[in-house]
């Protein structure tokens, strides 16, 4: 996720938050200043170690869950900030944003980076943009290959009731019948704290390649195609806001705050397009979000 203060073409995404320049205290944080990251990224170590550790019942599984989830956000961010440092666009190292595991199944609200100067181009739009995710399924990828692989197999029947079941995207599907082959009707995965870590990590990927606003989808749509992106975004609003009403409710708050800080994005400095290859390296993006997306990501 990046975000820019107090410039017209200013962007930020991540986990369930996208955040307006305007937002008050976004302004206050300082690149020269790593303290306050080092101090949100420990206390963000600490709630979603206390997360798997809630929800699995031992401090082992507390470990494994937080340092899968750490690092796939830490990379995630991190390739948008060294791709800010190859286009001399000075931005702040991450800031991650902890949150009580027991008001948020992932223990973080995610993190952002504040951007400090415009976004020269839309190359440079595209490479800052696509970065993050991409860098973010390094980690995402093995993180549920292997977590599949560490996890358990149950028969349904065992399953106590008020059990919560994740969805699953065709993208996860694949990777876990790769990791362990499909299984019978009457059997289930009891996932290890890795294999939701990727869980997760795959979740956060496609919210943030939604190709709407100032969301990482938003940016590479906005590359691709430029001021034609308004219509992509508003049939991609309209298409979430109907999964919301008739497939999952719990989209409503994400899909407000998407359109509380608006659909459309601001131009760059130079609006020459991008090659072939960023080209085809964005549409694969945004198959790999179409792939990764959830429509109903819990089942009560």
């Amino acid at each position: 996720m990046q975000s820019q203060s107090e410039r017209p073409d200013s962007f930020y995404s991540r986990l369930f938050v996208n955040r307006s320049p305007k937002l008050p205290g976004l302004k206050r944080l300082r690149s020269d200043n790593p303290r306050l990251n080092v101090i949100l990224f420990f206390m963000t170590i600490g709630t979603t170690y206390l997360t798997g550790w809630l929800q699995h019942g031992n401090w082992q599984s507390g470990v494994w869950y937080s340092a899968g989830i750490i690092s796939i956000l830490f990379s995630h961010e991190m390739g948008h900030y060294l791709m800010c440092r190859k286009y001399g666009i000075k931005s702040t190292l991450p800031y991650f944003i902890p949150f009580p595991p027991m008001f948020n199944p992932f223990g973080t609200l995610g993190a952002v980076i504040k951007m400090e100067s415009l976004i020269p181009s839309r190359r440079a739009l595209f490479d800052v943009a696509v970065a993050g995710p991409l860098a973010g399924l390094v980690f995402t990828i093995p993180a549920i290959y292997f977590g599949i692989q560490f996890s358990e197999i149950i028969e349904k029947a065992a399953v106590q009731e008020g059990v919560v079941y994740l969805g699953e995207s065709l993208f996860y599907t694949f990777l876990s019948d790769l990791a362990i082959g499909e299984l019978s009707e009457s059997k289930d995965v009891l996932l290890h704290p890795l294999a939701y870590a990727g869980w997760a990590g795959l979740f956060v990927t496609a919210l943030n390649l939604l190709p709407i606003g100032q969301l990482d989808g938003g940016h590479i749509v906005y590359a691709l195609v430029g001021k034609r992106h308004a219509l992509v975004a508003l049939i991609a609003a309209v298409g979430f806001g109907l999964t919301a009403v008739f497939l999952f409710p719990g989209w409503a708050p994400f899909l407000i705050l998407l359109v509380w800080f608006g659909l459309r994005h601001p131009p760059t400095l130079d609006e020459t397009p991008i090659d072939t290859q960023r080209k085809v390296i964005g549409v694969l993006t945004l198959v790999i979000f179409a792939l990764s997306f959830t429509p109903v990501p819990f089942k009560f």
